[in-house]
């Protein structure tokens, strides 16, 4: 009976095509949206991150032959890591971008004391951030997002190889790192009808209370601010999946500039 024996080399290249994608792939999922939340467990995350090497493997470039236990092992391990790390980093940031429009609305309306826990991030955020939140995550899975994501984390191992330490902390990471600017402003444009058209009616409160010192603005101002804020959620959902929708497609067009040749 014939055993089957493998060199050191062959050992190695073995481990090297599935170790190697597996570190790129688990820092990407550790930070990811939706997979990298607080609501799924580390094992899974483990799990699933295996899963896809196993299945993504066989279809990637070939792998550099460096042993285990070497400097050049360590440098590749770091660079995958940081890689994925980055490229889940930019997309958590999209997710982000909905949080912060939340917030200035939520001030606006008066309703930033109405803070509550977010079991996602495990931080504290405004009820109209955390909504915010549950939608576009809900969007975001019935736009095949999730399926996006792995499509461009398998494209960024043929346009960022491992191995190619040329690009270790050069332009593809630190232009995601750089490009984090425009998410502020895209909440701010999220955020705009219904800060302006609560900006008037704070405005048409204080002429209000110029003509009529005698009303209480407090006692009055308040809920006619809070119920006029909930029917400005409630109007401009419509707009909010739109904007939601083309934040999606730019964030991913976006990544594959970036990790593109």
């Amino acid at each position: 009976m014939e055993v089957l024996q493998f060199s050191e080399a062959q050992l190695g290249a073995y481990l090297g095509s599935f170790l190697w994608p597996l570190f790129r792939i688990m820092g990407f999922i550790m930070v990811a949206p939706v997979i990298g939340s607080q609501l799924v467990p580390a094992r899974l995350r483990i799990v699933v991150a295996v899963a896809v090497a196993l299945i993504i493997s066989p279809l990637l470039p070939a792998m550099p032959a460096v042993e285990a236990l070497s400097l050049a092992a360590l440098v590749i391990v770091a660079q995958q890591v940081l890689i994925g790390v980055a490229l889940g980093f930019f997309l958590q940031m999209v997710f982000q971008t909905l949080v912060l429009a939340g917030q200035m609305i939520a001030m606006q309306m008066g309703l930033g004391f109405a803070a509550m826990m977010d079991p996602s991030n495990g931080v504290s955020v405004t009820v109209v951030s955390s909504f915010y939140l549950m939608f576009v995550t809900a969007l975001f899975i019935a736009l095949d997002g999730h399926l996006v994501m792995v499509e461009v984390l398998v494209d960024s191992f043929y346009t960022m190889p491992i191995g190619d330490n040329t690009g270790f902390l050069l332009s593809p990471v630190m232009a995601i790192v750089n490009s984090i600017s425009w998410i502020f402003a895209s909440a701010m444009v999220i955020a705009l009808p219904a800060i302006s058209a609560l900006l008037i009616t704070n405005f048409a409160f204080g002429i209000m209370t110029r003509a009529a010192p005698q009303l209480n603005i407090f006692a009055l101002g308040f809920p006619v601010a809070l119920l006029f804020g909930l029917a400005l959620i409630w109007l401009t959902l419509p707009m909010l999946a739109d904007s939601a929708s083309a934040l999606f497609t730019e964030a991913f067009l976006s990544i594959r500039d970036f990790t593109g040749p």
